[in-house]
């Protein structure tokens, strides 16, 4: 039986289209005013780039390398109450001729302090309905640390970025247990890494964090996206692949407006793929790439219809074309992260399949 504690997901998360143009421009549609906006060129090269509200506008990380966070003047200049305002020519954000995607997650503004954890946070922007949260913290250097996350449930899904320096972005998936991935780098998760998270720390109130630099460094500061699943909107877990066109189906419950998968493993076709209904509807076969700034529907300067295809449906998804790219061969595991809408309110009706 599938239910939905959300009744409209566009109230937590929505993606937006929207084509450059001459001139600072205001996209609207988004629904709300986002708390972290992550925007891919579609149409060419370009990075992936994520503003948050604690953070600050106009502060820039990129998923695809492991620089600091950069100040870019004409890039995210605001978040509005329907969307956000982008600056002049600045080709990750708004120019003539180029074509954008841009994702949006509401949390809780630039958020506050919050003492829960063993660090204290600069700043927690939760919203705990939707299950996400933006948190802002300055390391210690000590092992088996724990920090608010504001969330009321066990956290699924943790990104991590440090800010003052370059690092790669650490990724942890309940799922997979202990260990670690990288959102920028085509690594596998790998299972032996514990000075990573701390996965007893991650608990209803707080997540958990090692000594590695890339995640706790003295003195440094990070920013952490921390997620957790809510029934009828978001989910995050791993599937197995079965090698077959007709590939695996991975129940959500509700249907996915956005997913995101990574192989487990490393090899040449491990990248983090991200496909949404926004930009292509059900048989979709037109990534983006959360480690690579290469454009849509291409891989390595080539069209990468033939290896990367899921078809989305009313109450989950399906690998599609699993003989060719990172999710091809039987038995292999990938994580994934997925949010989309229930096709029943809170009246316990079962959704159904496409």
């Amino acid at each position: 039986m599938a239910y939905t504690t959300i009744n409209k997901s566009t109230d937590y998360f929505n993606t937006k289209l929207y084509s450059g143009q001459s001139g600072d421009l205001t996209v609207t549609g988004v629904g709300f005013e986002p708390s972290l906006t992550w925007i891919k060129h579609r149409n060419g090269g370009g990075s992936n780039v994520l503003t948050d509200a604690v953070r600050g506008v106009t502060k820039e990380l990129i998923t695809n390398n492991s620089n600091a966070e950069t100040t870019s003047a004409e890039g995210l200049q605001a978040f509005l109450s329907d969307g956000f305002r982008v600056g002049d020519d600045h080709g990750d954000y708004n120019r003539t001729g180029r074509t954008y995607a841009s994702w949006n997650w509401k949390a809780n503004g630039a958020g506050s302090a919050n003492t829960d954890g063993s660090i204290n946070s600069i700043a927690t922007s939760a919203n705990a309905t939707s299950g996400f949260s933006i948190v802002k913290y300055t390391g210690n250097g000590s092992t088996n640390q724990t920090i608010g996350h504001g969330l009321g449930t066990v956290p699924d899904f943790v990104i991590v970025k440090q800010t003052n320096t370059s690092r790669n972005w650490p990724t942890y998936s309940r799922a997979m247990g202990n260990g670690v991935t990288f959102l920028d780098i085509t690594d596998g998760f790998a299972s032996g890494y514990t000075n990573y998270f701390y996965p007893a720390g991650m608990t209803t109130t707080t997540f958990g964090i090692s000594d590695n630099g890339n995640i706790n460094e003295s003195g440094g500061t990070y920013i952490a996206y921390v997620f957790s699943s809510r029934t009828g909107y978001s989910k995050f877990g791993k599937l197995t692949s079965n090698g077959s066109d007709d590939g695996t189906f991975t129940y959500t419950g509700f249907a996915p407006k956005w997913v995101m998968l990574k192989p487990s493993v490393t090899d040449g076709w491990s990248n983090w793929y991200i496909f949404d209904t926004t930009r292509k509807e059900n048989l979709n076969d037109m990534p983006l790439y959360a480690n690579l700034s290469t454009q849509e529907g291409y891989y390595g300067g080539s069209p990468a219809t033939d290896y990367a295809q899921i078809d989305i449906l009313s109450n989950g998804f399906k690998i599609r074309r699993g003989s060719g790219w990172g999710a091809g061969g039987s038995g292999r595991e990938l994580i994934y992260m997925a949010f989309g809408q229930s096709l029943v309110g809170t009246n316990g009706v079962t959704a159904k399949a496409r």
